[in-house]
């Protein structure tokens, strides 16, 4: 048994880590909510309550007591995303547009979880929390704000559970996560240029916590917490020329409070609701300094983000048409962190609808399959890079249009490493 908890930890973070530095932002900010095939389904509605099965652990360690014995699930997510850059007047440069900046992308994750008695559990959550690949056209009227964006993240979260009574339970545990990001422009406003390019990366720790209960048969409430991560990057600054600088910079990367809510009814009916809240306004801005001095380099070499809270609000409904097959759907509102005023041609957020589908099929007691689907309708945005704005590169002023939209598909395996008849059972 303890080769079968080897063999699963140990493919959790591997097929995590493979892909795990892939992806494309699809929630507020740089974020990344695809972390469930089953959550996908219905737009992430209830998994802190543990909608999502094994996986609700990402957002609330304490529903891994959901789970009795040995078990590991695997989630791989596809993203095609579409968003545009228009120029408008008074823009100074030819008003060449970006086209489509978003970058196909694949994200996976990984968990497992093992009870050791009938009140404690411990787990391993693997992924990528956060990323950003945007990628604009070598030239084009914007170059000198952004050309190209990369954040890249990997985090491994180990859990403690315990099941303290039959309605309540809680968890907490350690996160050790890596984060890179890389920013190119070009030195020139329109036209063939050199390459201005801001690089670094980290490799800090945080924690999670949550709690679960059920207080009557049929409901479950559930609240997670991740916290926040302070970033001390180090890396490079190439100013237009071909000098690398030895640059660091800090960035404080938000926590999430996540809540939510499952009500069964009707026999074979769910209904799940969410509702999670990221403090991106701890983002303000970050100055680069030179790594050997502490003197800072000017913006547009200092990053300014200045952004807003952000929001989700999820419901969705679940059906069990047979003891193999479960269907479902979703609908959620997204509030981006990021507003007119504080919107950039590297990341142009705006708020979001989500639809979702998914089902699930239970082959047989050890393993099953979840398939998800979301279709996220991108609310249109403005950029106004002109004087008194945050971004303004003097004397180049920039206005543009923005619009998007994604399409996102993820396929999950669970399986179950021990046989569920020896599973422990909690007496009280």
């Amino acid at each position: 048994m303890h080769n079968n908890l080897r063999h699963g930890l140990r493919a959790t973070v591997a097929v995590s880590a493979l892909f795990g530095m892939v992806a494309a932002s699809q929630a507020g900010g740089f974020a990344l909510r695809e972390q469930s095939a089953e959550g996908q389904g219905m737009s992430f509605a209830g998994v802190a309550a543990g909608s999502a099965g094994l996986s609700s652990m990402f957002w609330n360690p304490a529903t891994i007591t959901m789970t009795p014995g040995w078990n590991s699930e695997w989630d791989v997510a596809g993203i095609l995303p579409f968003s545009s850059i228009t120029p408008t007047l008074p823009t100074v440069t030819p008003l060449v547009g970006a086209g489509n900046i978003g970058e196909k992308a694949v994200l996976p994750s990984g968990y497992t979880s093992y009870q050791i008695n009938d009140r404690w559990w411990i787990g391993l959550v693997t992924g990528a929390p956060f990323g950003l690949v945007t990628k604009s056209p070598e030239i084009w009227a914007g170059q000198a704000y952004g050309v190209s964006s990369k954040v890249i993240s990997f985090n491994a979260n180990a859990i403690v559970g315990w099941k303290v009574n039959d309605w309540i339970s809680i968890a907490a545990g350690p996160s050790v996560q890596y984060f890179s990001v890389r920013l190119r422009g070009s030195a020139a406003a329109f036209g063939p240029g050199g390459a201005n390019i801001l690089e670094g990366s980290n490799t800090s720790i945080g924690a999670t916590a949550g709690i679960t209960i059920t207080p009557w048969a049929g409901t479950r409430v559930g609240l997670g917490y991740r916290s926040a991560i302070t970033h001390e990057l180090e890396g490079g600054l190439t100013p237009g020329i071909p000098v690398t600088l030895p640059v660091k910079t800090k960035v404080t990367l938000p926590e999430t409070v996540t809540l939510g809510l499952s009500q069964d009814f009707a026999n074979a009916w769910t209904a799940n609701f969410g509702i999670e809240w990221t403090n991106w306004s701890r983002l303000k801005t970050s100055d680069v300094t030179n790594w050997f001095t502490g003197v800072p380099f000017p913006f547009p070499a200092q990053q300014r983000y200045n952004w807003r809270d952000g929001w989700f609000f999820s419901a969705g409904l679940e059906y069990a048409y047979s003891p193999a097959w479960t269907f479902r759907g979703g609908l959620a509102y997204e509030i981006s962190p990021v507003s007119d005023a504080t919107r950039s041609v590297r990341l142009p957020d705006t708020d979001r609808i989500w639809a979702s589908l998914g089902f699930s099929y239970k082959y047989s007691n050890k393993l099953s399959f979840d398939v998800g689907y979301s279709h996220i309708f991108g609310k249109n945005g403005n950029i106004n890079n002109v004087p008194g704005s945050q971004n303004f590169i003097p004397p180049l002023v920039f206005v543009a249009t923005t619009q998007g939209h994604v399409d996102i598909f993820s396929v999950g395996v669970k399986y179950r490493w021990d046989n569920p008849v020896s599973a422990v059972v909690a007496k009280y």
